[in-house]
């Protein structure tokens, strides 16, 4: 039996999964984990598939300095003590450009075209690919799949992915890619089994989490995306302000004297949620928040969502659904309510008491448009493109 590792590596985190994979494709998970507070307080903390604690242990800082130390410290983890050496390593890469529209084997060449794409996401690329340079240096012959969130959009037209600026630059990759395909592209696999009355309709997705984004969907394909070149785009976000007039950053370029280096630091890190309440990008400290700045930032975020809704509805031409999910939208049954309520006009009820409950349909018997949460799993997805890649070739 083949065992496939799942690795999702951000800056101060690496989190995985552990698959068994049946000769049949058939996939199992065995083992989630993450180790967080690298460099600084390094803690592995893991679990089996029914959630029961089989690691907590921290590490001194030097020893989990950065990213690659981390996955070898859960790598060592699994190896020594659960006797699990992964036959393939399934990765999440936010940017795949214009080159890659589906998941790749990756080589020392693929590498290097995917660092290309940094520039394009600095908040994810580098973090991501960190882990791949470094087993592709230890373990050159363990197979790596490269798994991007913007390959699910890639069908999109060339009306949808083109700005209006000059086509030279179309051509040299400045598009509209969109983000969070993984996890749309999940959704889109689920629906048939759990709500098949809508699995061809007119869908829209809100991946609502500290990155936020929405992806209308016809048919189980992507048509439209609420990000573009960036992952900074769309609705606002925990620390990133989604949409914002490009004369915004100039001002702030050549009135308030900031570099760019700056600029990217605020709109990365010090903008959303966490800019507009100026307590927290966590969207559970503002709900229990009495300060009157969380509501306001809670309440725009509920509004640019909606006012998406309705840019999304448009390229759909029409509505049939409305699906939340990821941790924001599968947890706040508030935020579910507030954007319900800005839906009404799209045909929206709500069911208040399904809302509370978290159940998977939210809107009441007769609504024309339906309400559903649906739990992602981009891990799960990844697996699935890892096996589907190399089982050929086993």
């Amino acid at each position: 039996m083949d065992t496939i590792l799942v690795v999702n590596a951000g800056s101060s985190s690496v989190k995985f999964q552990v698959f068994a994979a049946q000769s049949s494709g058939e996939l199992t998970r065995k083992i989630k984990g993450q180790i967080d507070g690298i460099g600084t307080r390094p803690r592995l903390r893991g679990s089996d598939a029914d959630g029961a604690q089989s690691a907590d242990r921290e590490f001194r800082p030097e020893d989990v300095a950065d990213v690659p130390a981390a996955l070898h410290a859960a790598a060592a983890w699994l190896r020594d003590e659960l006797r699990i050496n992964p036959t393939a390593i399934g990765h999440r890469v936010v940017h795949g450009g214009p080159d890659f529209d589906r998941p790749v084997l990756v080589t020392a060449e693929v590498l290097a075209r995917l660092e290309r794409y940094v520039p394009l996401a600095p908040l994810h690329q580098p973090h991501n690919l960190a882990p791949i340079r470094s087993i592709l240096a230890r373990s050159p012959d363990l197979p790596q799949v490269a798994c991007f969130d913007t390959a699910f959009h890639r069908g999109h037209s060339a009306i949808v992915d083109h700005y209006a600026i000059p086509e030279r630059f179309y051509t040299e990759g400045v598009r509209r890619y969109g983000f969070h395909g993984l996890s749309y592209e999940y959704i889109a696999t689920r629906l048939p089994q759990v709500a098949p009355e809508i699995a061809s309709a007119r869908v829209i997705v809100a991946h609502l989490g500290s990155g936020a984004s929405m992806c209308a969907l016809a048919g189980g394909r992507s048509v439209e995306s609420s990000m573009g070149f960036t992952a900074l785009d769309g609705i606002p976000m925990g620390t990133r302000p989604g949409q914002i007039d490009p004369g915004v950053l100039l001002y702030l370029i050549e009135q308030k004297g900031m570099s760019a280096a700056a600029v990217a630091d605020l709109l990365y890190r010090e903008c959303g949620l966490k800019g507009l309440s100026g307590i927290s990008n966590d969207v559970r400290e503002l709900q229990a928040s009495k300060d009157p700045r969380a509501q306001f930032a809670l309440d725009h975020f509920c509004y640019r969502v909606a006012l998406h809704a309705g840019m999304l509805a448009s390229a759909l031409g029409g509505l049939d659904a409305f699906v939340f999910t990821a941790g924001i939208g599968e947890n706040s049954a508030d935020v579910r309510a507030r954007v319900a309520a800005r839906l009404e006009w799209l045909g929206a009820e709500l069911d208040a008491a399904a809302n509370a409950a978290h159940a998977m349909l939210i809107s009441r018997q007769g609504s024309r448009l339906a309400l559903y949460v649906v739990p992602t799993d981009e891990e799960l997805m990844i697996a699935r493109h890892t096996s589907a890649l190399l089982r050929p070739t086993r």
